[in-house]
């Protein structure tokens, strides 16, 4: 099935501030260099956050893991579960229409759907608060026929009962999911066959039913005020890449005699000479700066030739192109950069802020100024994260 972006499209899309938190959680689970692994999870907050998933929203998650713009598309259109297009805003309506449901009346949900929401799959009711489409086996086989509406299953539906689901969902109330016939769980429609002494009646709900009507947002998107998902070996710390510890080699004398007047000993004059200082912007040194200020900024690149600032992990395609729009263009204006200029950018780059000091730009930008290379610029240089556009 061709899957396509809607022919409307917002303008831009940002990460509310929870979920941003909520989004550097999860790319923190994942080494540098392999941020793009955080592309699901990411698109889907985004579309939890929107509704459905637009192209400003894909681009902004790709910029956040420095994955080419093509690359979030693929993901974004391959699975089924990312809506392209608008949706209710009260609820998405998923009815299952393979085999069993099918034989057992799917057809007449549809026909509820068709009437109640809009005659096409995908279009939006009237007053914009539902939506709905036939979907593939969601494995409730046992209590068909069913449907999906947000997070959970409305199961043995008719089409009488799933009216008054739509009118209820209309009216602002959360219609308790599961089985809508009496029956508790999965057990045969006509009674159980089987462990018949088990007593259910010490239970109102079925666990699945039970914990949904604990929660109570069956239809309630996930907002990004939930705990930040971090992990224990980053040390609860946003994601980034991992500071390289400074080992200070201990000089051991190869003879009493030193080399020179300087007092360097012959084994120990190379290590001192190929010996390179690893200053660190500190986390603590750019809070301390408040609202920094603002980097020395050039007209233009120098010689007309700016360095590829996307060899810079954290920095994709939009970002560079900001970047350059205040004048930076190269990597060693980056890495004179000091606390109070991070501070700066930190705070000023627009949807992406904190990405300077996370991402340790003043650091990978040190080593490519200096000539060397990091694993993530030559995966930039071997054409693995960004094509030419």
């Amino acid at each position: 099935m061709l899957r396509r972006l809607h022919h409307e499209q917002p303008e831009s899309f940002a990460f509310t501030e929870a979920n941003m938190k909520w989004a550097e959680g999860q790319i923190s689970k994942y080494p540098e260099g392999r941020q793009a692994s955080a592309i699901i999870p990411l698109l889907w907050r985004a579309q939890e956050q929107e509704g459905w998933l637009s192209q400003p929203a894909i681009e902004y998650v790709a910029d956040l893991l420095g994955m080419a713009y093509i690359r979030a598309l693929e993901v974004a259109t391959f699975y089924f579960m990312f809506q392209l297009q608008p949706t209710g805003s009260v609820a998405h309506i998923q009815i299952c229409g393979t085999t069993t449901c099918m034989i057992c009346g799917a057809e007449d949900l549809i026909s509820v759907c068709k009437e109640k929401i809009a005659p096409k799959a995908h279009a939006l009711s009237a007053d914009g608060k539902f939506s709905w489409e036939e979907v593939e086996c969601l494995g409730a086989c046992a209590n068909a026929p069913m449907a999906q509406i947000g997070k959970d299953y409305y199961e043995d539906l008719t089409a009488e009962g799933l009216a008054a689901l739509l009118d209820k969902l209309a009216a602002g109330e959360v219609p308790v999911p599961g089985p809508q016939n009496g029956r508790f769980s999965s057990e045969p429609a006509g009674g159980a066959k089987a462990l018949s002494q088990w007593e259910e009646s010490k239970v109102a709900h079925n666990g699945s039913v039970a914990r949904a009507v604990e929660i109570g947002d069956t239809v309630k998107r996930i907002d990004g005020t939930e705990v930040p998902i971090l992990t224990p070996w980053r040390d609860a710390k946003p994601a980034g890449p991992a500071e390289t510890p400074v080992v200070e080699a201990e000089a051991k004398p190869a003879a009493d005699k030193p080399a020179d007047d300087t007092g360097v000993t012959k084994q120990a004059a190379p290590a001192e000479a190929t010996a390179k200082p690893t200053p660190a912007v500190s986390a603590e040194a750019v809070a301390a700066a408040g609202e920094g200020a603002k980097p020395e900024a050039l007209e233009g690149p120098r010689d007309g030739k700016a360095d590829n600032l996307k060899e810079i992990s954290g920095v994709g395609p939009k970002l560079e192109s900001v970047l350059n729009e205040i004048g930076i263009f190269h990597f060693d204006q980056i890495a004179s950069w000091d606390a109070a200029q991070v501070a700066w950018a930190d705070q000023n780059l627009v949807g992406f802020k904190g990405r300077v000091s996370r991402d340790d730009w003043v650091g990978q930008a040190q080593k490519l100024a200096s000539g060397e290379q990091t694993d993530f610029s030559k995966r930039v240089k071997d054409g693995d994260v960004y094509e030419d556009k």
